[in-house]
This record gives structure tokens, sequence and C-alpha cells, in this order.
């Protein structure tokens, strides 16, 4: 049966969902019976196919009204956790953005409320769709690559000023009194630090023993948009860097270190490149799994959920050492420099930088970056 939908957010990432509902309508798997938004959508910006679905600015009262069983929740990040009880008290069962909390005690809170109320939760991590995942983690259970290292993620991307003004929370650490910790790996390249530890197998909070950040900015902004982290679990180090100034901006990857080859992982492309000692390389690619249409199998057919709240715990044990950590520190005016055509700041030589991390499992500071700070080390 096709499952009814209710959208909070949708414009901005949220027109990314409309677009997916709006397909999965079109194969009956979903129907959008409703958008949560404190404007109305006009019919433009409703993508054809959709119909004219109710809209309230109140979510408990919409989700009433249309009798919707699932609530897709991509708001600004300090409202997750209200909005996803407030469907979750009404048995709807929910598919939240990621990071699905701004702390960890936000989403203890949220995972515990979710939990008591029997519903089902799904965090927006689409790259822990990929049928890659799973195939990695049988190369590394076989020993295709050997005793495991550990594992580095690199993302180099770029942001312009434009960006950051996008919303009242954009780049902003806190916002009127409330967390909101929108930084690089927390937001926009959150997906290298969930995809690096679910590849290790290390997904759950008690999976961390460690965390090393250094979170630095070359924008004028609260946040950070130039950071590395290492995580420690006992399965090895997983070294992230990432940041929003490449001057050459590049696909991220998530690298697995064996002592007898390696695999890397671009996870927005679904694409392994397997190398190893004795053989030639060997590239494949995989298909994804949608998380939406995972969570209405799950709802209708008992289908395993792709990413449940307590697979996140670890990524939020991330989180809470970033919102935790000192504020990030303002990069040199000597380490970036301005592009006026693109209005953007680019930091020169960072991809290189980003990429030595993910090769070396070293973070910035270590690396010789004369920018980097001694890191902040959390247990």
């Amino acid at each position: 049966m096709t499952v009814p939908v209710v959208l909070a957010g949708a414009r901005g990432h949220g027109r990314w969902h409309l677009d997916n509902i709006r397909r999965l309508q079109a194969r009956g798997v979903v129907r959008l019976a409703g958008i949560c938004e404190l404007t109305p959508l006009t019919g433009a910006e409703i993508p054809d196919g959709l119909g004219t679905p109710e809209q309230s600015a109140d979510l408990g009262a919409l989700l009433d009204a249309t009798g919707a069983r699932i609530a897709v929740i991509c708001t600004p990040i300090p409202t997750h956790t209200e909005l996803a009880l407030t469907a979750a008290a009404r048995g709807v069962h929910l598919l939240l953005e990621k990071p699905p909390a701004p702390s960890y005690a936000e989403f203890r809170r949220l995972a515990d409320g979710v939990a008591q109320a029997r519903v089902a939760c799904q965090i927006g991590f689409q790259s822990l769709g990929s049928h890659a995942v799973p195939a990695i983690r049988r190369l590394i259970a076989e020993g295709a690559i050997g005793a495991v290292k550990g594992v580095g993620a690199a993302g180099a991307w770029a942001r312009d000023e434009a960006y950051y003004r996008r919303a009242p929370w954009a780049g902003r650490r806190r916002l009127d009194g409330a967390d909101v910790v929108d930084g690089v790996l927390t937001n926009p390249l959150a997906h290298a630090v969930a995809t690096g530890l679910a590849l290790l197998g290390t997904t759950r909070a008690e999976d961390v023993t460690g965390i090393e950040t250094e979170l630095l900015r070359a924008n004028a902004i609260e946040s950070d948009d130039t950071s590395c982290v290492r995580v420690h679990t006992p399965r090895g180090p997983v070294t992230v860097a990432a940041t929003l100034c490449a001057e050459h901006p590049g696909e991220p990857y998530v690298l697995v270190h064996g002592d007898r080859g390696r695999i890397t992982f671009w996870y927005k492309q679904d694409r392994v490149l397997l190398q190893r000692s004795g053989r030639g390389p060997e590239e494949t690619g995989y298909g994804r799994t949608d998380l939406l249409e995972n969570l209405a199998g799950h709802l209708e057919h008992g289908t395993a959920l792709l990413v449940p709240p307590d697979d996140t715990g670890a990524f939020m044990r991330v989180v809470e050492a970033i919102r935790t950590a000192p504020d990030p520190a303002s990069l040199p005016d000597t380490a970036w420099r301005p592009l006026p055509e693109e209005r953007r700041r680019i930091v020169p030589g960072v991809e290189g930088l980003v990429a030595a991390a993910a090769d070396t499992l070293a973070l910035y500071s270590e690396l010789g970056a004369s920018w980097a700070l001694p890191n902040e080390v959390s247990t």
C-alpha cells in the first residue's frame, strides 16, 4: 500500500526530498499527504505530480489531519528533536535529516523518546544506503586487504559567502542560546565521518574510546570550515579531514587501509577501488537503496532499517566532541585568499593536506600545516 508522508522543511535541501517523494510516489511507494513550512509553498514550488498536499506550520496538527504514517524532517538542526518527538507521540515514523541532533544529550532524548514510542526512525545518511558499504565490509572480513590499520576520509568542497547567509543558523555554533554546531564535519561533510565509522564497523556510541579535533575557519563565521578529527576505536582510528575552502573541489572519499592493500570508496558516486598486493586494481560501481523507500519497506514488509538512531551514536559522539571543543580558530590572513569572482575564500594547498590526512591518518598539525593548532582531545 502507498504510505502517506508529511514533509517538514520543503525549501533548501527539502527540495531534494520533494523530488525524491515525487519519484517514489510515481512508483506507488509513498504519497505526499502534507507539507509543513512556516510559509506555505506556492503551486510553482511544488513539483508536478505531487498534487495539492495539505499545508500547515503546525506539524502535530498536520499529522493529525492527514493521517500520515511517515514524517520526513528536514528543518534546522536545533528543531530536530522536538519535531521528531512530536511525530513519535502520534505514532508517526521518521526519516530525520542528519545530523540528528546538535548535542549528544539531545540525541539521547530523541533516540530514547522514539524507542519509548515504538516508532521506526531512520537517520538520513544516504551514503549508508549504498550497496558498496556491505560489499566493503565483506572484503574486509575476507581479508582482501589484510589486517585493517585504520580508515581515512577526505572531503575538499567549496562554499561561497551566500551559503552562510542562506539561513540564520548557517555557520553557527549556537543561536539564541541553543546549540547548532553547523560545521564542516557535522553537516555538509558529515557523511564522510559516518561512512568512515560504518566501514570500520564502529557506529555505536560505545565504540568510541577517544576523539581528537582540530577546528579552524577561513570564513567570517562562528563555526568551522576547515577541520579534521581522529576517532579512536578498538578496531583502529578513523581520521577525517575536510574543508569548504578548496580551490579545486573534488569528490569526497573514504579510504580503508590494510597491511596488504587498501579500498577507496567515493561515497557520493557508489564507486569502489580495490588495490591489493600482487593484483591489479579493481574498480566496481554499486547501486543504492533510498532511505525513505527502505523505511516504507520496513513498515510494510518488515525490511531491516539501514540507519536506525543507535547506529549513529558514534557519529554523535564526534558531534559532541566538536560542540564542546574550544571555538574554531580563525586562520591567519596569510593562510587564505579571496576568489572575488566566485565570492568565496580558499585555503591554498588545502586539497593536498586533506588527501594527506586521509592517506596517513594524521591530523593537520602532525602534517606540518603552519596554521594548524595543537589538537583538542576528548575521551
